[in-house]
């Protein structure tokens, strides 16, 4: 046994063929771990996103006879000394216009959401209740809040090919494959009405 091996706490084989297995999964382990440690934040970015079905599925008329519900935080905290930049005037003017749209938990469905949101400094920190899977308003960053939700998923595959190669051979086994999951959502309730254009459809 190597002393990189003992190193590792790896038990003593019994015989050769058991030190072959021993050095065969410990080859997988180290496939996987480099490819863990390949992924970086921008390639986990790129990582394809579980589609699913929107949860509220409303009619144009249903919508339309629904009791506009306008949120507002339900508490505010504003930093002592902290001053807005006049430089993002107009990106904050846009962001805290009203827009019409359903938030969705696809983690607990129909819990209410409740998180906090600080668009830019020296704008106060809000704690924000929104209601899922009904038409609610909300100012654009609420929206855009909710929409940023999603968290990245590692699991090992099973490959059919070869995962890796060395002088010692190739390997067939387990890959380590990411995927992008939508924890929360939050969708426009109509093309005209949507969280980028806002109520104006500007």
């Amino acid at each position: 046994m190597s002393e990189e091996a003992q190193a590792r706490g790896r038990p003593k084989a019994q015989n050769s063929l058991a030190a072959k297995e021993m050095d065969k999964a410990e080859k997988q382990l180290d496939t996987f771990t480099d490819q863990v440690e390949q992924m970086t934040l921008d390639r986990m970015n790129q990582a394809p996103k579980l589609e699913t079905e929107p949860q509220t599925k409303l009619s144009q008329n249903q919508i339309a006879n629904s009791k506009d519900i306008y949120l507002k935080p339900i508490r505010s905290i504003a930093g002592a000394k902290e001053v807005f930049n006049e430089n993002f005037r107009a990106s904050w003017n846009f962001d805290k216009e009203y827009v019409h749209f359903i938030a969705e938990n696809k983690e607990v469905i129909g819990e209410t959401l409740d998180f906090w949101t600080k668009p830019y400094r020296g704008i106060p920190a809000e704690e924000w209740k929104v209601p899922c899977n009904k038409p609610v308003w909300a100012p654009r960053y609420v929206a855009e809040r909710i929409k940023k939700c999603s968290y990245h998923r590692i699991r090992m595959e099973e490959s059919k090919g070869v995962i890796g190669s060395d002088a010692f051979g190739t390997y067939q086994g387990q890959m380590c494959v990411d995927h992008t999951i939508q924890r929360l959502d939050a969708m426009p309730v109509s093309s005209r009405k949507s969280i980028f254009l806002g109520a104006s459809g500007f």
